[in-house]
Parts: structure tokens; sequence; C-alpha cells
């Protein structure tokens, strides 16, 4: 692995336990707050939909979340490249094959874990539980069971069935191939394709190629024995003889020469220089074992330059990742309601990705790889993260779904369908990861004030591996290596750089810039040692002020008002007057920013108004458009009262700024987040729900996010500081350190700023 993507054992072990074991968990859809609801949602009422069920079964994809809801199932006998792990063992795996469906494309997902190597009690099992399900995502099944259990539950079930490690990494690979003799001015029919790696993977890949026009006597495949040939004996079984061709080739070596297209799904180091020397011109390579491929692309590139690589890693450009596939698949079949998925909705998937490639990118995925990206030998295969996936492949699988007639339910409508896709994804998680996108191009040298704290020591670890730049942690080494080797991080110490008053050759240099500033504020050059020297919170502003790092996070140990009084001995915050802190309210697909809640205790209009324009400017640094709503417990001056005279006046002060945003006020907050509410309003000047609440004072921000986060565990990102010079973010004391890890992204990026 690459220091980019490293964690450890125990970073690994406490993302799977904390903030509660495992990665999912089931919430209600609809309400359950009154004897009403229970009455409806069970007994007497949901007798009625029962019924209706039971005479018309296609109801259940109306009724019922049948529609969207996919059974993740394995026996454990292939975990990734682990093993057979046994059915427990892989529920780890499954649980994340059930987030990325959800994550991706919206689909409901449980795993299921069966406790059985035997094919006829696997699928025994499964097929009692289709009527639950919209389809079946198979895992982690050995070769060649996972073949008899996948065919047979095919043939058994009128849901679609499909093992994703054969027809995930064969629709990614068949998107990659296609826009790879695009480039080298290649056919399919014509060109020699060999394959190193007879598995599951290997003979989808190689079906699913010929499906789509590949000839039998062109395609060579190999396994850990040589050449599949006719007549061959040894190792062979009835999937491998399909593929078997006549040739007096024997040897890997022997049948690369002259071949056009080489796939790996076999093992490190299985293909050499010299393999790669005897293929055709421009050869297509798509080395997909992971976590290391058959051949990295700077060996063949070393010795072909006109080579198009691919690999299975996330490093490399052209990563072949299955992620790009099912969930999308599994999109457009089930919302036609689909029996099956065929090789048609698999070969569609796979031209759409790869017409995708050829489109111009959009910036937020070029943001999250650092550079431009257009389409070229370098880029032929979309990136996980392109928004364009989810309203691009689920239409083209659908299309052909219904065109092959295992639709039960065609959409009439598809561009309607392809604009409901784009709106329904969580917009959250887009932003999370441009934020992400933005502190790893940043590269800033963050300070981490707190080095005392296992919470900070891991975030300062994550921030380091996570490629977003070099962690500067402020502590001393014996406690800073103590605290990491108890977080079982102790390889960690030779990574990160502490810093302390001890062994920066700078502390003469800040005690005469602290003094230069404290001297007529009753501070002797006593006194401004013993800040500069001791205090960590004073030392990270001292190191940020004179450009020594580039971004700081410290609030983890103290509370705010605390920490932000030691920090304005160097940066004068309290006294700023635009100074604001907006906090991020992440909640159901829905985000919205509250200010202030760290700086102004009890705001008049000309601050009401400062902090709009800083809640607007943190929603821009976020990718959204700001509707910004002035909030109280009155709406347009009813019901009167002296306390709201100032929400009512303060969008006054913001026209007289001449602001380019949308704002409005006073309301309540129905009005400010509900079009129902809003539409009573119709002089109201936002053009949609707000997105940016200010509210009367600190105590009530504060209190509005902590009952939000409370009670309807919404997630929250801040409070963060924006209006001052310098990347300043102070986390709360209650912080993980995945919060501290947040703070960090949003000081490297300047949020705000």
């Amino acid at each position: 692995m690459t220091g980019r993507n490293k964690i450890t054992d125990a970073e690994a072990l406490a993302y799977h336990l904390e903030p509660r074991p495992g990665k999912i968990e089931i919430n209600a859809s609809t309400a359950m707050a009154t004897q009403r609801d229970l009455s409806l949602a069970y007994s007497p009422g949901v007798a009625v939909p029962c019924e209706a069920i039971a005479a018309d079964p296609a109801l259940a994809y109306d009724y019922t979340t049948k529609g969207n809801l996919v059974a993740v199932i394995s026996n454990g006998t292939a975990v990734l490249g682990l093993g057979n792990l046994g059915a427990l063992a892989s529920k780890p795996v499954m649980e994340g094959k059930a987030v990325l469906f959800k994550r991706f494309a919206d689909v409901n997902s449980i795993d299921i874990e069966l406790d059985t190597e035997d094919v006829d009690a696997f699928v025994a099992a499964v097929k009692l539980m289709g009527p639950s399900f919209g389809g079946i995502n198979l895992e982690d099944i050995k070769a060649p069971e996972c073949f008899m259990i996948e065919s047979q539950l095919k043939e058994a079930m009128d849901i679609p069935v499909f093992h994703d490690d054969q027809h995930g990494t064969a629709v990614i690979c068949a998107a990659g191939l296609i826009n790879a003799l695009h480039i080298s001015g290649k056919k399919i029919e014509d060109v020699k394709i060999v394959l190193n790696g007879a598995g599951a993977a290997g003979i989808a890949c190689l079906e699913l190629l010929k499906t789509m026009g590949a000839r039998h006597d062109n395609c060579v495949m190999c396994d850990t024995k040589g050449v599949i040939y006719q007549g061959r004996t040894e190792g062979m079984n009835q999937w491998k003889s399909a593929h078997a061709v006549k040739t007096d080739l024997r040897t890997l070596a022997d049948a690369m020469k002259g071949a056009d297209v080489f796939l790996g799904v076999s093992a490190k180091g299985a293909v050499t220089p010299e393999m790669v020397s005897d293929m055709a011109e421009n050869p297509v390579i798509f080395a997909m074992a992971n976590p290391d491929p058959e051949i990295t692309p700077e060996e063949a590139h070393e010795v072909r330059a006109d080579a198009i690589v691919a690999t299975g890693r996330s490093d490399y450009p052209n990563q072949v990742n299955n992620v790009l596939g099912f969930p999308y698949l599994f999109r457009g079949a089930l919302d036609i309601h689909a029996r099956a998925i065929n090789d048609e909705m698999k070969i569609a998937c796979a031209e759409a990705l790869a017409e995708l490639a050829r489109e111009d990118v959009p910036d937020e995925v070029a943001v999250a790889y650092g550079r431009k990206l257009s389409f070229g030998r370098d880029y032929i295969i979309p990136t996980p993260f392109d928004p364009r996936l989810i309203h691009v492949i689920p239409p083209a699988v659908a299309k052909a779904g219904m065109d092959t007639g295992v639709a039960r339910r065609p959409i009439v409508d598809m561009q309607g369908y392809a604009n409901g896709l784009a709106a329904r994804m969580d917009p959250t998680a887009s932003i999370v990861q441009g934020i992400s996108a933005r502190a790893r191009q940043a590269q800033a040298r963050m300070i981490f004030a707190e080095g005392d704290d296992p919470r900070v020591l891991r975030a300062a670890v994550a921030y380091q591996r996570g490629g977003y730049g070099k962690a500067l942690v402020v502590g001393r080494d014996d406690d800073v290596k103590a605290k990491l080797e108890a977080a079982g991080l102790a390889d960690a110490t030779r990574e990160l750089e502490v810093v302390n008053a001890a062994n920066t050759r700078h502390l003469d240099q800040y005690k005469s810039y602290l003094y230069n500033r404290l001297q007529r504020q009753g501070y002797d050059q006593q006194d401004v040692h013993r800040l500069a020297s001791r205090d960590r919170h004073v030392f990270a502003a001292l190191m940020l002020a004179h450009e020594h790092g580039d971004g700081l996070v410290t609030g983890a140990t103290r509370k705010s008002a605390h920490a932000m009084r030691l920090l304005d001995h160097v940066f004068d915050i309290q006294t700023n007057k635009d100074a604001v802190g907006i906090t991020a309210l992440l909640h159901r697909g829905r985000i919205v920013l509250i200010g202030d809640t760290l700086v102004h205790e009890w705001p008049e209009e000309e601050d009401l108004a400062t902090i709009a324009e800083a809640g607007a400017r943190v929603a821009r640094g976020l990718g959204m458009e700001p509707r910004v709503a002035f909030v109280s417990f009155s709406t347009f001056g009813y019901p009167v009262s002296e306390r709201a005279e100032k929400m009512r006046h303060a969008p006054d002060a913001l026209k007289a700024r001449g602001v380019d945003f949308e704002y409005e006020g006073e309301m309540t907050v129905d009005v400010a987040l509900n079009s129902e509410a809003a539409a009573q309003y119709p002089f109201s000047r936002l053009s949609g729900p707000a997105n940016v609440l200010v509210v009367p004072a600190r105590h009530s921000a504060s209190i509005s996010v902590k009952l939000m986060q409370e009670m309807a565990g919404a997630t929250v990102i801040g409070p963060i500081l924006t209006g001052i010079d310098h990347p300043v973010q102070i986390a709360s004391t209650s912080s993980t350190s995945s919060d501290v890890m947040n703070m960090a992204l949003l000081a490297a990026c300047r949020i705000g700023g």
C-alpha cells in the first residue's frame, strides 16, 4: 500500500467500533409517534396491504420496501484476498457492500451470511428468502461453487441475481476496454486477448467480452499451470473447458507474444517487462490483481511507452473499481422491477460508462483527483465520485432491461427518471467528499495544537496518512510517543513531526512578536515567556502567525471560549467584528448552516448582517448557493415583540450592503425550511427553503445545534470559524477524532476565509 492509503489495524478496528459497532443501522421511514400511527403500521391497518398483495403480488413493490431492497449474501469462502474465513468473518465486508449500495445509488441493502459450504443448502436458503428482496447480490463465494450457486438461483428466482465478484469486474473491465480500443484504433473482433486468472472474475470477463464480439479463437485463457488448451486435463473443470482453444501455446509468456490485450485477475508479478515488450503495438494491459497488480504501470511504461494500463488500485490512473457498476446496475434493475440482470443490461452499463469517460469531466471530479482529467490513455474509466454516474448509468441499464423484456414495470418518462435520480442522492456525501478533495489538493501543513490528547493524535495521523499534507503536532516528544503507542499507532512516531518550545529555533522570534502585542496589556517579558513556551494554544497560534504552518486546529481539550481567549493573544478573534462561527448540520440529505454559534453573544442588526454574509461565504465554500433566513419566533411582524425587532431590521442592514445572495426575514424556522409553510407568504424573496439560518443570539444557535444533534441524530461540522486572516478552527471538547479531522480539512480548505 502507498503512504497515502496506509491504515493501521487499530484504526480499522476503531472505525468499525465507533460510534457504535458495525457500519449499518435501520431507521423507520414512516411516523411511529401515536397510537394511530401504530395502528396503521401494524394491526389492524397492516392487514389492508397484506390482502392487496395476496390478491396481486406485484403490489409488494408499492406497499413494501421490496422494490428498493437488495440482499448481500455470502458464505465467506473467498473473502477479499484473505481466502476462506467463514460466514461470520465475512460480515464486515458484506456490511461494507451494503453501505456502498446506499452511498452510491440510494439502494437499501442488508447483509446475510450463510454458514454453509454446501451448494444445495445455500441455494435453498436464498430461494426461501426471495419474497423479501428486489435483488440478490452474491459476494465472496469461491469458485467453482459460485458458478453453480448463481446459475441455479437465476433459474429458480424471478428477481435479479448477480455475483459481483464475477460480473462487476467484467462490466468495468469491458467499459475500460471499449475506450482503450477506441484510442488504439482497434476492434474487439480483431484483437488477441490474453487472460491470466481462470477464477470467477476472469471467466466472467472473458465471457462478457465474447458476448460483445471478441472471437473465441482470439482469446487465450491461462491459469497457474499455463495456457488452457483443448486436450489439457490437469486442473480443468467445465468452466475452464468452455474457453479452451486449439493452440500450441503452453505458457503465459508464449501467449503474450503479439497480444493486443492482457487481462489479469491473478497475482503480483505474474507479468514481466519482457512479456509486455512482446505485445502488439498500443498494448492494453489491465493488471487487476489486488492489492498489487501483475505489473505496475511504471514497469509497463518503462518498456512500452505506448501501453494503456489499468489496475485495481486508486493510486494509479484507470482504476477498475466495481463500485462503478453494481450500485447502478441494481438501481436500474430495481426501478423497472426487473426479473433478472441479463447480458444486455451489463453491456449497456459498460457502454454508458465508456461514453461518460469520453465527455468533459466536472470540476469537482478534477479536484478530487488533484488534476484536470480528460479522455485519453490515463483516463479511460470514470472515477467513482463522478456525480453524473447516478443519472447516466441506471437509465441505460433500465432501457436495456425494458428492450429485452425483463421489466415488470417499464419507465415511460426516461428523462424524468434521470432527473429524479439526480435529485434523490444525498448531497451531504458530495459536500464532505468535496472538502476532502480540496484539502488533498491544498497540501496544507496542519498544526494540531493539543498533542497531549489521543483523539487529536489519531486525527493528525489520519490527516498525514490520508495524503492531505504534513501534520505538525504540538506536544512533548515522550508524551506523544507514549500516547501513540497506547492508541496502537506506534509506527506513526516516525511519521509525525512533534513541535514544542524546546525543539524550535523560532522561540525568541515568537516571544518578541508576542511581547510587542501584549506589553501594553499588563504582560511583562516573563509572562510572555510562560505563554509562548508553556501554553500549546498560544505556541501553535504563534507558529501559524509566522507561517510555520498553514492551518491550526485546537479546542478538543479546552472549552471554545477558553481556547479563543488564548488564541486572542495572537489573533484578536473576540474583538474582530468580522469573526463568526458557522455550524453545518447534515441530516437526511439536507444541509443547513446556523450562525453565530461561536463569537457574537448578542448580535445587533449590523452584527446579524455580518453573520449572514459569513454564512453565505461558508455555503459557497461548500458548493451551495446561499439562501439566508433571519429566524425568530415571529414571521413578518406577527406576533409583535420588541425581542424580534432586530431580526426584522437585520435584512435592511444586509440590503444596504448590496449583497449578491438571497435573504429574507424575520420568520419562524418552519417558514424558512418548509416549502408548504413558506407558500403562505408568496411575497418572500427566497426561491426555495433556506440553507443558512441567522438566529437571534449565540445561546439560541447553540441550543438549536445541540437539539438537532441529540434528538434527530444530525451530523455536526463546526463551528466553522470565518472572517479572520488565518485559517484557525476550534473543535469542541466532545469531538471525536473524526470531528477533529473534519476541522483540519476545513482549515486546509480555508472554508469561509
